[in-house]
């Protein structure tokens, strides 16, 4: 099954922030990507308007490269108030309350 989100063609914008680097508003919601240890984890987990959606396995094609270093920057305060809902989450698990603990890949 697609996730809706999948249809989409976001406008991603780098944060400055290299755990959250990405963010994107998509019909006046925010999404932010969080980059993981990789290949330990899945590259990168979706979360929209603070709440996550689903881990990536594969980048879909509509959205284009995630690619931070390419991205157009957001101001620091949109920046700020994009990442606020998300910036305790930074560690891989910790959206659902399991946080990786492995020192190898999450410490």
């Amino acid at each position: 099954m697609t996730q809706p989100e999948a249809l989409a063609r976001p406008y991603w914008r780098s944060t400055g922030n290299p755990r959250f680097p990405l963010a994107a508003e998509v019909a006046g919601s925010w999404w932010v990507v969080r980059a993981n240890p990789f290949p330990d984890h899945c590259m990168w987990t979706l979360f929209v308007d603070g709440v996550v959606r689903y881990d990536i396995e594969r980048v879909p094609p509509s959205w284009g490269r995630l690619a931070p270093w390419s991205a157009p920057p957001l101001d620091s305060a949109t920046a700020e108030s994009v990442l606020a809902p998300v910036r305790q989450l930074g560690v891989y698990g910790s959206e659902v309350g399991r946080p990786c603990d492995d020192p190898f890949c999450c410490g």
